[in-house]
């Protein structure tokens, strides 16, 4: 037996990693550390074996598709759905029912707002993260190209003149559209004061305003502040004539912005190392705790962060209550198919790290459970990624329901977050939710990685449209209706959150303003966020539109999108007209936004970056981006539409352009010109193994590749 490592009944642990689940973990808890690692044993024991089985099934399942296609190169749709039927890819209704779940928190059953997902790896973001509950519309008007940064509105020099009133106009309008006064504009108010229980604004011209809805008016903060509620979401309104620098005297407006957090170990967190996987432990065990914090330096200053603490405020009775300072946390665990060694069975195989995660994670949330500050229903959140149809989320529950046997936690506190992101999970999304109806809180596409198994699940059946163009298919439009449609059939209604994916392009907040309201109209309860600004500005949607009146009118219309167009595949068209050109353009685009997020993977274990893609636009890209990127070359160059030759031309001349855009970094190692460095091999290998990786997942290379650069160059 290695050193490094001890044996405890079936299992091999790593020594670190015990002595952190035995010296951090489990102190102030009633389990030991040699006890919950007897518990991971037997679960593993009566868990393993299934998690292998269903990923055969899902291999299974692609090689019979791949053959179906290879004989049948017209696809007649009927015939099509009859064979993915036959086959057990689409499963049976589940006939009608509504979920049952209990003990939810108000955040996820009976707010609607932005959500925000982190890399569980940076505590600096997690803080930032959870951080953003609350966020001055202010900053985020004044600091983003909501307002163009142009001209007379520059920010080049503090506090423009201009640019602030610009900035205080903006929110008074806001103001006026979600909170009006009789008669009167924010605009006009100097003070206000709190008569008899009601909110009265002085105006600048010696009139008086009140709110049309008084009930808008929740009270007073600790500091004076007056705090409104609309659409179940927070505000506070800054009036201080003396620091104001516009004519209303309103200082800034303090939105509630983030809502939920999800913190992830699975697409944005690169975690290859036992030391990586155990930081990434360690803070959320933070999170649970509630003392997690960062230091680091800014501009030549040292700054610390922690958690925020509860707000207070005193309501129009005189009573103090309090509201939360940070969001609700969830917990993304990887997903079936990933694997770890840092726990081994005796005969040194690595296990499935999916298991270990339900195990830690759980473990970890037993301090929120008794401190009930994240959750205050006692409830432990997970998101689960990666799902393929009903038999997984059952394996995922009966694991739920053994982790909570193992750890003595009541039955059903264990939620889960289904993650509709690959296509067996969509068509099968009614039985999914049915599998999960007494945990299910969250269901959510998933574009990027939607996409992905879009192509790879066809690869044998044609050439798929240019990557930007295959959102104007028809399986995409169905996709996105059905998620929200299904989910409100099931009676996620006022119980569970119904959410939409990630605004991708960081800076572009006046574009983020401009489109996404549309997931709301669509009836999402909540949407994916890129930063705790864009939360904030985002947060402006929920207050101007109520979802669960959406969600309602959804429900009464009783219009379901054509599930038949779910099949429908992304092919390639005639009227695309491919040119020369155009081809070259594609797999240059693929080639560099591949190159641009796996440089920072394999050489700093980045699992989350803004890459400027080939027009120099930060793009958030993680593993889902990847994979579609990725897979999207690898059928191309199946079906021909592109050479060899010309995709390995496409690397070498994006890895210039990549290691350009990285040439301030001083950590950052070029790839060109010798072509040879472990990142650029892992990102051709991502395309010409493209075809063969199991449903288009880029884990193995990506680790494969990681593990060779630690060990060059002597990182443990």
């Amino acid at each position: 037996m290695s050193t490094e490592h001890q044996v405890i009944n079936d299992i091999k642990v790593n020594n670190k990693f015990y002595d952190f689940i035995d010296q951090e973990v489990c102190v102030g808890l009633d389990i030991s550390a040699i006890e919950f690692f007897q518990s991971l044993s037997n679960i593993l024991a009566n868990y393993q074996d299934e998690n292998k089985i269903l990923l055969e099934k899902r291999s299974e399942l692609q090689s019979k598709i791949n053959d179906w296609h290879r004989n049948n190169k017209r696809i007649d749709q009927k015939k099509y759905k009859s064979f993915l039927e036959d086959i057990g890819y689409i499963t049976s209704n589940p006939g009608e029912f509504n979920i049952d779940v209990e003990e939810v928190d108000d955040e996820i059953s009976q707010v609607s707002g932005p959500q925000l997902v982190v890399p569980i790896t940076n505590q600096r973001f997690v803080l930032n993260a959870v951080n953003a509950r609350w966020g001055s519309l202010f900053d985020c008007l004044y600091g983003t190209n909501v307002i163009p940064n142009r001209g007379s509105m520059t920010t080049s020099f503090a506090h423009n003149l201009q640019r602030v009133n610009r900035t205080a106009e903006l929110a008074c309008e806001f103001l006026d559209e979600i909170a009006p006064l009789k008669g009167a504009s924010y605009r006009q108010i100097t003070s206000q004061v709190k008569y008899s229980g009601t909110l009265i604004f002085n105006l600048d011209d010696g009139d008086l305003a009140t709110l049309i809805d008084p009930d808008q008016y929740i009270g007073l903060t600790e500091s004076g502040n007056i705090l409104l509620k609309n659409n179940n979401l927070h505000l506070e309104i800054v009036c201080d004539q003396e620091r104001s620098l516009h004519k209303s005297g309103i200082f800034d407006v303090i939105l509630e912005s983030a809502v939920t957090t999800i913190v992830d170990f699975e697409d944005s967190a690169a975690t290859v190392s036992d030391e990586e996987k155990i930081h990434g432990y360690r803070n959320y065990l933070g999170l649970m705790k509630r003392d997690l914090n960062s230091t680091f330096t800014k501009n030549g200053h040292t700054i610390s962060r922690s958690l925020n603490k509860d707000k207070k405020y005193i309501d129009t009775n005189g009573e103090e209550h309090t509201l939360p300072g940070t969001s609700l946390t969830l917990v993304r665990n990887v997903g079936i198919h990933m694997r770890t060694r840092m726990v081994r069975n005796l005969d040194n195989s690595s296990i499935p790290e999916g298991i270990l995660d339900a195990m830690v994670t759980s473990l970890i949330a037993l301090h929120d459970l008794k401190l009930k500050i994240n959750s205050k229903k006692g409830s432990v959140y997970i998101v689960k990624p990666k799902l393929h149809g009903p038999d997984e989320v059952k394996f995922t529950i009966d694991l739920f329901e053994s982790v909570e046997n193992a750890l003595s936690i009541k039955k059903n506190t264990l939620k889960i977050g289904i993650m509709d992101e690959e296509r067996r999970t969509t068509l099968n999304l009614k039985a999914c939710i049915y599998e999960a109806r007494s945990r299910c809180i969250f269901i959510n596409t998933g574009f990027l990685d939607r996409t992905g198994d879009e192509i790879h699940t066809s690869m044998m059946a044609g050439a798929m449209r240019c990557k930007n163009l295959i959102k104007e298919e028809d399986w995409f439009s169905a996709y996105e209706e059905n998620n929200v449609s299904v989910g409100l059939e099931c009676g996620l209604y006022k119980k569970a959150q119904i959410g939409k994916g990630m605004w991708a392009q960081p800076d572009q907040m006046r574009e983020m303003l401009d489109n996404k309201m549309v997931h709301l109209e669509a009836g999402a309860s909540c949407s994916w966020v890129p930063s705790p600004t864009a939360a904030t500005l985002h947060a402006t949607h929920y207050h101007r539109f109520d979802v669960m009146s959406q969600q309602q009118k959804i429900l009464s219309k009783n219009q379901k999108p054509n599930q038949d167009d779910l099949l429908v595949i992304p092919f390639l068209k005639l009227a695309d007209q491919l040119s020369e050109e155009k081809i070259i353009n594609e797999i240059n685009n693929n080639a560099q936004s591949i190159l641009g997020y796996v440089v920072r993977w394999i050489n700093h274990g980045v699992g989350c970056s803004k890459v400027q893609d080939i027009n120099h636009v930060g793009l958030m890209e993680d593993r889902a981006t990847l994979r579609i990127s990725s897979q999207h070359m690898a059928n191309w160059l199946h079906h021909e539409i592109c050479s060899e030759k010309q995709v390995i031309q496409a690397f070498k001349e994006m890895a210039l352009i990549v290691d350009q855009q990285n040439k301030h970094d001083p950590n950052y190692i070029p790839m060109a010109p010798k072509y040879d460095c472990y990142a650029f091999k892992a990102s051709t290998a991502l395309v010409f193994e493209g075809t063969d990786q199991a449903n288009g997942y880029t884990e193995d290379i990506l680790i494969k590749y990681r593990r060779k650069f630690l060990e060059a160059n002597q990182i443990t």
